[in-house]
């Protein structure tokens, strides 16, 4: 069993992925603005109040772990439209130079489809209407990308479609072909799920799977 810690932790991908963490046995450790409020009480869980952009609470947070799982996100509001974001580039560079520094190496972001190499790739409408909520955003979420990209690290970047609320079903693809990705959705829990399985699974390193049910 590894010991896994995740940067943003406390809502969405980063809660699901945490308590599926804990259910398969690991370790893990939440690093969160509001991670002590987290709704979770596990003997094997660190809750680690920390913002991800200090990077003394970043390298405070890594001592002693094996593996990073990154999930940021942001409230919407207004200033998502208007201004522009940084905060997915300048965490993930606090995080990347303090891993190359002192470890650990493999690194599993999330980003989303739409970031990089898939950008544009949602069909007309989808493209259009994403990208005027979200295009700051998924800017920033393009540099966040080369950064994991150009680094040192054993790193995978995984984007998944549009997120639902739903169960955990399992029934989702992991699609790696650009030639087969698309519109779609999936459920946090599910990308939660593959998430955990990547902590013990290298099959991903080095490449940017999109997942979709």
């Amino acid at each position: 069993m590894a010991t896994v810690l995740i940067i943003g932790a406390s809502k969405g991908i980063g809660l699901e992925a945490l308590k599926q963490a804990l259910a398969a046995g690991h370790t893990v450790r939440a690093l969160a603005r509001s991670a002590s409020s987290i709704q979770v009480e596990h003997p094997n869980l660190e809750k680690i109040d920390g913002d991800a952009l200090d990077p003394a609470a970043v390298r405070h947070a890594l001592t002693g772990v094996d593996v990073v799982i990154q999930s940021l996100g942001l409230a919407a509001s207004p200033d998502l439209i208007l201004r522009p974001v940084r905060l997915f580039s300048d965490a993930t560079r606090i995080l990347v130079d303090a891993m190359e520094e002192i470890g650990p190496k493999k690194l599993i972001c999330v980003t989303g489809f739409g970031a990089g190499n898939s950008r544009g790739r949602g069909g007309l409408v989808y493209n259009a209407a994403f990208f005027l909520l979200l295009g700051r955003a998924y800017d920033d979420k393009d540099v966040q990308e080369q950064i994991v990209r150009r680094s040192g690290l054993e790193w995978m970047i995984v984007r998944p479609v549009i997120l639902t609320n739903g169960p955990k079903t399992g029934a989702y693809r992991v699609l790696t072909n650009p030639r087969d990705w698309g519109f779609g959705c999936i459920s946090r829990a599910d990308v939660g799920d593959f998430l955990v399985k990547q902590i013990d699974d290298d099959t991903y390193l080095g490449a940017t799977p999109v997942l979709t049910t």
